[in-house]
């Protein structure tokens, strides 16, 4: 652990590092959730910036998420090495240097902040730099080997997105970017719990602090039951503002609706049936956080547009 993270820059890879390890050490994955929720917070906002400038507010705060992937890959290395889930990624694979991962998420991070003040204004920058710093340093290097609230906490970071698109937009902080950052914050911990009851193997090799292993299988089923009841009223809420409207209301209510049916099944399980079925329970609600986030954001944007409107005015929905 020590030698990885002291090693900045003298050990190197394989030398068979490809485009697409680069590519990796960004977390596409991650980096397509920020853009999705980056962009719906961009087109719901008020003001609608020229269609370049979106554009390129959209480049840079993924090159912004990419940053922090690279430098999280950097610093878990060694936690990395031995999780199953982890083990092939670009570092501790040994593709890539670890002073290469460190070069390239501490260069995107300087170069999306600087090139998205520049492209939509600074206050923008400044939500970016604060984000990539909160991932990489607050949740990366402290919270998450330091306490089970890793990811409560930590959560924020993937929050920002949508805030840092609206602000990008209006320049400003507004009750409309704050519900969305609120409705990913409290999403995250029964989304990443729900993962870690059924990778619970790998962080306990990895002696990685989740719930999970510091208090077991079944606190944090409680867990996901209480944040999923607690974040119920605010995405549902969120359909009585500005960025809401019928469409949205109606989303939410099903998708929160089969949230809280699925968290309760899962507090309700019996221990044994979790080793017996493998978890199937816990994938399918893992499964379901996926689909919960993208279809709120997706309403987001939907009631956006000018077919929405008419919805809305057909249906008198008007606060």
């Amino acid at each position: 652990m020590t030698d990885i993270r002291a090693d900045i820059t003298g050990q190197t890879g394989t030398g068979d590092a490809g485009f697409r390890d680069f590519v990796q050490l960004l977390k596409p994955r991650v980096m397509s959730l920020v853009v999705f929720t980056a962009l719906v917070g961009l087109a719901v906002a008020p003001v609608r910036p020229h269609p370049i400038e979106a554009l390129a507010a959209i480049i840079f705060i993924a090159l912004g998420a990419g940053a922090s992937g690279a430098l999280n890959m950097w610093w878990d290395a060694d936690i990395d090495r031995v999780m199953k889930r982890t083990a092939r990624r670009p570092v501790p694979s040994g593709a890539v240097a670890p002073g290469e991962a460190l070069g390239l998420g501490l260069g995107l991070s300087g170069i999306s902040v600087v090139m998205l003040g520049l492209a939509a204004n600074w206050m923008a920058a400044g939500l970016l730099a604060f984000t990539i710093f909160f991932y990489a340093v607050v949740y990366t290097m402290w919270l998450k080997r330091s306490t089970p609230q890793n990811i409560v906490i930590g959560g924020a970071a993937g929050a920002f997105p949508p805030m840092v698109g609206w602000v990008a937009a209006t320049g400003s902080v507004s009750l409309e970017a704050v519900l969305m950052f609120m409705v990913i914050f409290m999403w995250t911990p029964p989304h990443f719990w729900a993962l870690a009851l059924f990778m619970n193997d790998d962080y306990t090799k990895a002696k990685v602090p989740m719930l999970t292993v510091t208090h077991g299988r079944k606190v944090t089923r409680a867990h996901i039951l209480v944040y999923t009841v607690a974040l119920a009223p605010v995405a549902v809420g969120a359909a009585f503002t500005s960025i809401g409207g019928p469409v949205y209301l109606g989303v939410s209510v099903v998708l929160n609706a089969l949230f809280l049916i699925g968290a309760w099944r899962l507090w309700r399980r019996p221990e044994p049936a979790a080793e017996a079925d493998r978890y199937a329970l816990e994938k399918r609600f893992f499964a379901l956080s996926l689909a919960y986030l993208f279809g709120h954001f997706a309403a987001f944007l939907f009631e956006a547009t000018p077919v929405a409107d008419r919805i809305a005015a057909a249906l008198g929905w008007g606060f």
